[in-house]
């Protein structure tokens, strides 16, 4: 395995990227263990100060950030995906095809019981995120686990306004997304400098935590250049800004007003927030960004070893005077580290005479890396100080394949149906309703799932499949079917075309 090296930790809290999934939350642990670096970033042209979101340059907030929420926020948008996910990439059937529903407040909309299996093993989704507008024709930045298997992408304005999306460009190993809507004229955020951001200063997260869009929590930076476990792609920034499932892809605001970063993951062992959240740089996303612009892909340099902290213990251990280097405790197969002859048991102590103190040392040379790049190491082995040369090697982050296993585009109606049981009807004092025995295309895109009763087209009461039909052929292409789910009643917006 060709990979960065993580900084190993052996604590209990787990890293989550969260994502809003409807009546529940759907937070998928990251069990991932590679990352790379940084190459040179294209050039990429925003927005200048006078046309960010609002009105005038960026300027102090002062003691409130009331003046920078109100410049930004017009910026900031919902990213809404729906897909399909295999049972194994997730927590578990039910989190996943909990889809967006947010009329019936704690309560799960895992479908009933059925004898029918789901094909190949895949369920639809719908998930929800943050993101925000950099450029006023309509790029959109967000976290690429927001988009992850996604086949259809919504983004919804501040003005309430909804655009289908087109997904330029991921970069899974920074955790970076690009994506277009069509439209122009569009308020844009103002970008800052997070190499200037300092333990204690306060900041600001804006976005949509379980589907309340808008919304914004305020905290300080706890730590800068925070390389997590089983991710050294990112200098992350530590915040103690509440972020929930569905803050992830959007902004955090400096003391300014500019971004400074991107709200990505938390740790916490419930899934919900506890304190610890950790944002993408923004200069490290605006490196993903311009190579997707200029070469529709992120190319990485890459090391290939994985490394941990030194304490007292274990330089006494090597033979060293103090616990200062990178301990190398794995070598990919086949890597740039493994070519150059490294082994687990080095200590890395310099890169081209730059002293390596932690990981973090290290990561931060590869991050301004270019594949291709060759490196002097200096090491401690065998109680002796030795060198050699590593040439870094490197791995593209492409976009993800589109191709469905389920349909999930605009289209016929994809529901089958049965009559509301004159039993069940009793129970729930119901005289009409037609009953969900499967949803694919355009009912579950919009989230319909088996089991829901149906009891009204566009504010009609529905007791039969033909007025489902004469709707759609009326209408200006989408209707409004009034849903009970869980005792819960609200309307969904179904898309045909």
């Amino acid at each position: 395995m060709d990979r960065r090296g993580p900084h190993r930790s052996m604590g209990p809290p787990v890293v989550h990227r969260c994502v809003s999934a409807g009546i529940g939350v759907v937070c998928l642990a990251l069990l991932q263990g590679t990352a790379a670096g940084q190459a040179s970033p294209a050039a990429v042209s925003l927005q200048p100060p006078a046309l960010c979101a609002g009105s005038g340059p960026p300027g102090p907030a002062g003691r409130s950030f009331r003046e920078a929420a109100r410049r930004t926020a017009p910026a900031v948008v919902v990213v809404s995906a729906t897909g399909v996910l295999a049972l194994a990439e997730g927590a578990g059937g039910a989190d996943l095809v909990d889809p967006l529903f947010p009329f019936v407040p704690g309560e799960r909309s895992a479908p009933e019981p059925s004898s029918e299996p789901m094909p190949e093993a895949k369920v639809p989704f719908r998930t929800q995120g943050s993101g925000f507008i950099v450029r006023e024709d309509g790029l959109v930045l967000t976290s690429a686990h927001v988009v992850h298997g996604a086949r259809l992408l919504t983004v919804t304005l501040a003005d309430r306004r909804t655009f289908d999306a087109r997904l330029v460009g991921v970069d899974r190993l920074t955790d970076v997304a690009v994506l277009r809507i069509e439209a122009t004229g569009l308020p844009v955020v103002c970008t800052g400098d997070a190499r200037l951001l300092e333990m204690g200063d306060p900041v600001l997260a804006i976005g949509s935590p379980f589907g309340l869009a808008q919304s914004a929590t305020q905290g300080v930076v706890s730590a800068v250049d925070r390389w997590l476990p089983g991710d050294a792609a990112v200098p992350y920034i530590q915040t103690d800004a509440a972020l929930n499932p569905g803050s992830s892809g959007g902004p955090l605001l400096g003391q300014d007003g500019t971004v400074v970063a991107i709200n990505a993951q938390i740790f916490s062992g419930s899934g919900g927030y506890q304190g610890l959240g950790f944002s993408i740089p923004i200069d490290v996303a605006l490196r993903s960004l311009g190579q997707i612009l200029a070469k529709g892909r992120a190319e990485h340099a890459v090391f290939g070893a994985v490394l941990q902290d030194l304490d007292q213990h274990l330089a006494q251990a090597f033979g060293l005077a103090a616990p200062d280097g990178a301990l190398v405790c794995e070598v990919g197969r086949g890597s740039a580290a493994a070519l150059a002859g490294l082994l687990p048991g080095d200590v890395i102590l310099a890169v081209d005479d730059g002293p390596v103190l932690t990981p973090g040392d290290l990561y931060r040379r590869l991050d301004a890396a270019a594949p291709g790049a060759t490196w002097r190491l200096a090491l401690w082995r065998d109680r002796a100080r030795r060198e050699l040369r590593v040439t870094l090697d490197m791995v593209v982050s492409a976009p993800e394949s589109t191709a469905a296993a389920v349909d999930m585009r605009p289209g016929a109606f994809g529901l089958k149906l049965h009559a509301l049981e004159p039993a069940r009807g009793r129970a729930l004092n119901l005289d009409h309703g037609l009953v969900v025995d499967a949803a694919t295309g355009a009912a579950a895109a919009a989230g319909l799932v088996r089991g829901d009763v149906l009891l009204a087209v566009n504010g009609t009461p529905l007791r039969d499949e033909r007025q489902l039909d004469a709707a759609a052929d009326a209408g200006p292409g989408v209707v409004a079917l009034l849903v009970l789910r869980h005792g819960g009643r609200g309307f969904v917006p179904v898309r045909l075309r």
